[in-house]
């Protein structure tokens, strides 16, 4: 008993001893912050560069995007193995997924997934595939569909993906469009419609990043100088009537007319519409969820904005939350929807539930790849990737004035291209131009800003790791290197064409002579390629 008394009197002060050194080393550490050497370098930018760089090569995405997080934490740590692990997995993974903002994008993704189950149970998208077919004739008919549908839907790029990909894979389906061709027409109408359209989170987002101005104002007058996304959709309808098809995605078109909508080995999703039908549903049945789907995410960013607690209708889309008004609303949607087949008696709810396994299943890829891509762009922000383009930005400013719109659309393009993120770029950029021009040149200030809005938009559709281009593929049920290598060509034809047209706008500063500049180089374009090569035909 008295040795064990000795111990304990020894044990006491041993442990204040080890609690005391502990707070030191606690305070040392928040004392002298971390910084690694490569941070604000261009060592910042390698881990995406090799990312991208493995998955065009080996068209292997996910050992692709881990071998660059992989590359990023070692820049970071200094090959300190203990410190490399670490980063990945705590700084990595675990912060990336502990994100409320990206938790909610994955409810949002599960959510539609288990829906867009449901519709192909309930058969209301075979339903809507018959019901389109009588009224749409040709492939042109369909393609054009697929497009007024991307347009309509402008209120958030993940919406847009998911929602236009189920609705009108079967009908492109029927009319032996590919899957590349599909994942293209989506991804070409989610963000760039949703960076010229006022009422939408990329309209918010925008209108946040510009500061001691009127943002929202800002963002109407620089609509008609975002020419990479306004000339995006003039190509694609123009490519579509024309019936051009060039790069690797003539070969994926060709092969869809005789019968294979894949073309290649990798076809994850060729059996996920094999659904067993339980009945017969109607088009009502597709309808009804979707347009619920659509008005409940509304309802449900203007909520997260503070709409029904007396803010405006505008400034409550400027300050909404998309990722919790889009899981509110999908949940509202999905709820409408197994009480609308209850309710019709489409399904048994037994079989409403066995769906909700299904449609996760369904999204797994797109989760997997994000949770990579979000990772990736962690390492990158611990290296001061940031830091280190602002630096350069701002260091071109300071001369060639009328060329800096297009100087602008460039460093976005690659900033966005290397990093996957738009709204990132956004966030860098925008509050340099407005620096620079706020006091000096308004006008030009505008033409930049909308440069920058234009080069993020064209690096995020180009990139693979963009969660965009992730959700156009699963929307589409496409493979994702598929869809990057097919839609890179089309992308980069209306990225040089859109640089043109900004250097146009920097000396010119004419929204109506540029814009007509850019969509005469654009069909001149199309026009040249269609008499390169052949069409291709319906049959």
């Amino acid at each position: 008993m008295y040795g064990m008394k000795r111990r304990r009197f020894f044990i006491l002060p041993v442990a204040c001893l080890l609690m005391l050194l502990c707070s030191m080393t606690a305070f040392g550490a928040e004392a002298e912050e971390y910084v690694p050497a490569a941070y604000a370098t261009f060592w910042a930018l390698i881990p995406p560069i090799v990312a991208i760089g493995l998955a065009l090569i080996t068209k292997e995405v996910y050992s692709s995007l881990f071998v660059g997080i992989l590359v990023g934490s070692i820049l970071y740590s200094g090959m300190n193995f203990e410190r490399t692990i670490v980063h990945i997995f705590e700084d990595g993974m675990i912060g990336v997924l502990s994100d409320s903002y990206n938790v909610g994008i994955l409810i949002f993704l599960v959510i539609l997934g288990a829906m867009v189950s449901l519709m192909n149970k309930a058969g209301g998208s075979a339903a809507f595939g018959q019901f389109a077919a009588r009224r749409i004739k040709s492939r042109v008919g369909a393609q054009l569909a697929t497009i007024l549908l991307g347009v309509l839907i402008f209120i958030d790029d993940y919406f847009n993906c998911l929602t236009v990909g189920s609705v009108m894979r079967p009908v492109t389906d029927k009319f032996k469009v590919s899957r590349a061709k599909l994942s293209y027409l989506i991804d070409a109408t989610a963000a760039p419609v949703c960076i010229i359209a006022p009422i939408s989170s990329w309209a918010a987002a925008v209108t946040g990043f510009v500061e001691g101005e009127d943002g929202f104002s800002i963002f109407m007058r620089a609509i008609p100088y975002n020419y990479y996304a306004i000339l995006t959709i003039v190509m694609m309808v123009g490519m579509v009537l024309m019936k051009v098809e060039f790069g690797s995605m003539r070969k994926h078109e060709l092969n869809a007319v005789k019968g294979d909508l894949y073309t290649t080995p990798g076809r994850p999703y060729e059996f996920a519409g094999d659904e067993s039908v339980v009945s017969r549903g109607t088009v009502m049945d597709l309808l009804i969820p979707i347009l619920s789907l659509i008005v409940c995410c509304v309802i449900g960013m203007l909520y997260t904005g503070g709409f029904f607690s007396g803010t405006d209708f505008v400034t409550a889309f400027s300050e909404s939350d998309a990722s919790l008004g889009l899981t509110l609303g999908s949940f509202f949607g999905l709820l409408i929807t197994v009480l609308l087949y209850q309710i019709r008696r489409v399904l048994s709810f037994s079989d409403c539930m066995a769906c909700l396994p299904e449609g996760f299943k369904a999204m797994v890829p797109a989760i997997l790849i994000l949770t990579f891509a979000w990772t990736l762009k962690a390492m990158t922000d611990s290296l001061g990737a940031d830091v280190y383009v602002a630096g350069v930005v701002e260091a071109s400013a300071k001369g060639l004035l009328s060329f800096l719109p297009a100087i602008i659309f460039v460093v976005g393009c690659l900033l966005a291209f290397a990093t996957g993120t738009s709204w990132g770029t956004f966030g860098i950029l925008i509050p340099i131009v407005v620096a620079v021009f706020q006091n000096t040149n308004p006008q030009l200030m505008i033409i930049s800003i909308s440069a920058c809005m234009a080069g993020a938009v064209c690096g995020d559709h180009c990139s693979p790791i963009s969660d965009t281009t992730i959700m156009a593929s699963a929307g589409a049920q496409c493979e994702h290197v598929n869809h990057v290598t097919t839609q890179l060509p089309y992308a980069v034809t209306a990225a040089v064409v859109s640089f043109v047209t900004y250097i146009v706008a920097g000396f010119v500063r004419n929204p109506v002579i540029s814009l007509a500049v850019g969509i005469l180089l654009m069909l001149g374009a199309l026009f040249v390629i269609r008499m390169q090569g052949d069409t291709v035909s319906e049959n």
